[in-house]
């Protein structure tokens, strides 16, 4: 059965659905997980007080004006429906939000955790909880559920939502009347929102005007920002000073970031989209612990963006346009407090120099152009790390790829351990020398016939892991359990969590699913009948594997 799934407010993509089996993966020990990586813990404007930088809305209603954002409507243009300003450079999760608001007549509110709706809805239309404010004396303060639930706490209410998503009061944090006299209906306000995991809380001017805690089992865990402009009779609204504060995730869960890189290579190949899309849905419906957000494109303008990440995965292009050779302060940031750091395929290629040790600093090895090389060529006989987590449940397999090899690791391996290793045909080395193509020291390695290491796993002396895998140019190869299967696991190592014994089962993902967000259409360079086969074949070894196991069969 095909349904579709939403990793973020503006992806949506088809996946083959799976029989649950979170329970079971929920259920196991985590004695051996790593403490969280720390949070930065820091506010940062998210506006620049001069533009619109970073927003989407329309324009007909948004400006900046003397450093403020100002949004308008007028009786002469009515709109038809809530129209928003939203933050696109990133989702918030676990967050604080602060910013101060002035309005003149009608109701508004900022968006957070929020979805976006369909385009047939129209644009710049958002659902989500919303913390609300007017220019009367009934709202503000409150909190809403726009295009959801409604009305989920009032001023001066202590909620709690329950399994069926209708609110109960259970307290009071203040009476409504006073914490009315605290609002400046004619000035600025200052408001103060706190969410992380199920429980939010709004402040104005310092006082807390609800609190609540949500146990809808449906509630948005992560979403958009808005600023919301109202439909109904002509109001100006500003908004200035907008800063935000990532917060840890709970206790037990860890987020991963993944960093997607531009179209690159043409239809099948380096499809960086696709494959995080498909790995994140991997993990969200079997690993339940794990937390992932993507940023696509490059390395993130949120600059939040890994303030409370446990790891950071990338798979992008790489060499001369890696999207982190203007970004390694932050990333070594994230690094420094012991969170993971990743890399797939063509990502784990940089410059020498600066970038070059960092990666080998972050992830104990690097691509590095006259030493190492990539060629085409299918792994046989694999050799994988016995008894490292990684390799939980991991079979061995062989799969033709743009396996790079002859890596540039940390002097004597120090931290580093092989993960997966082959011996590279002679063919590998048919092209001539050039910066990846070939060179006398990895001709000499593959003459010899020295076992190669295509995966690594690493660990940061006073902690943080990293890893590298240089597969993943080939698109369908995300279709092999095994091949699928090593990569979730090293995400689940590096992030801190614990890999279950026989490792991150998922799928099976056949056509449909890996034909799903390719960055170009289909054009003649892939025997497409055979990459079906091939894709189907997987498909029921994934099944059948799953099958003995207990788990989902079809």
């Amino acid at each position: 059965m095909i349904r579709e799934f939403a990793p973020t407010a503006d992806s949506r993509f088809t996946i083959m659905s799976l029989r649950p089996i979170l329970l079971v993966v929920a259920s196991l020990a985590a004695a051996t997980a790593l403490p969280a990586a720390k949070p930065a813990g820091r506010f940062v404007p998210i506006f620049d007080g001069v533009s619109l930088k970073g927003w989407d809305g329309n324009p007909k209603l948004w400006a900046v004006e003397d450093g403020v954002i100002v949004g308008r409507t007028s009786a002469e243009d009515p709109i038809p429906a809530n129209s928003f300003l939203i933050w696109r450079e990133g989702e918030v999760d676990n967050f604080e939000l602060k910013f101060e608001y002035m309005i003149d007549g009608g109701n508004s509110g900022v968006q957070y955790r929020g979805f976006e709706k369909p385009k047939e809805w129209g644009p710049h239309i958002l659902g989500g909880l919303q913390a609300d404010f007017e220019a009367g004396e009934r709202h503000s303060g409150g909190l809403y559920g726009e295009r959801s639930r409604k009305i989920l706490a009032r001023r001066g209410e202590k909620v709690v939502v329950g399994a069926d998503g209708k609110p109960q009061v259970v307290g009071s944090v203040g009476d409504p009347v006073e914490l009315q006299s605290k609002i400046d209906l004619e000035g600025w306000n200052s408001f103060h929102i706190v969410a992380r995991a199920n429980r939010y809380i709004h402040k104005i001017n310092g006082h807390v005007m609800v609190d609540v805690t949500d146990n809808d089992p449906n509630a948005p865990t992560s979403g958009l920002v808005g600023l919301q402009i109202h439909r109904g009779p002509p109001m100006t609204i500003k908004f200035r000073n907008i800063q935000l504060k990532r917060l840890p995730m709970v206790a037990g869960t860890k987020k991963v970031v993944f960093v997607g890189g531009v179209k690159s290579h043409g239809y099948g190949s380096h499809e960086h989209t696709a494959g995080i899309k498909l790995l994140m849905d991997a993990l969200s419906r079997n690993f339940p612990q794990i937390h992932a957000t993507a940023y696509f494109d490059g390395h993130p303008s949120d600059p939040t963006a890994l303030d409370n990440a446990d790891a950071v995965v990338l798979y992008s292009n790489g060499g001369l346009r890696h999207p982190w050779l203007g970004a390694l302060r932050s990333v070594d940031q994230l690094a420094q407090r012991n969170g993971g750091v990743g890399a797939i395929h063509f990502a784990v290629e940089l410059p020498q120099g600066e970038p070059g040790q960092k990666f080998l600093d972050w992830t104990g090895g690097y691509f590095e152009r006259w030493w190492s090389v990539n060629p085409h060529w299918t792994i046989k006989s694999p050799k994988l790390a016995a008894g490292h987590p990684i390799t939980n449940g991991v079979s061995p397999f062989e799969i033709n790829d743009e396996w790079y090899f002859h890596i540039r690791f940390r002097a004597g391996m120090h931290g580093v351990t092989p993960i997966l290793q082959a011996v590279p045909p002679k063919e590998s080395m048919s092209r001539p020398d050039g910066p990846a193509s070939g060179n006398p020291y990895a001709r000499a390695a593959v003459h010899r016939g020295d076992l190669q290491t295509l995966m690594w796993a690493s660990e940061r002396p006073g902690g943080g892991r990293g890893f590298g895998f240089t597969g993943g140019h080939v698109h369908w190869n995300w279709a092999h359990p095994d091949y699928r299967k090593l990569v979730l696991n090293a995400i689940v190592w590096i992030a801190g969590a614990e890999v279950p014994e026989n490792g991150i089962e998922s799928g099976p993902y056949k056509m449909a699913d890996l034909l799903a967000n390719q960055d170009y259409e289909p054009w003649g360079r892939y025997d497409q009948a055979e990459v079906e086969r091939m894709v189907g074949a997987w498909a029921k070894q994934a099944t059948t594997t799953w099958d003995h196991r207990g788990g989902p069969a079809e």
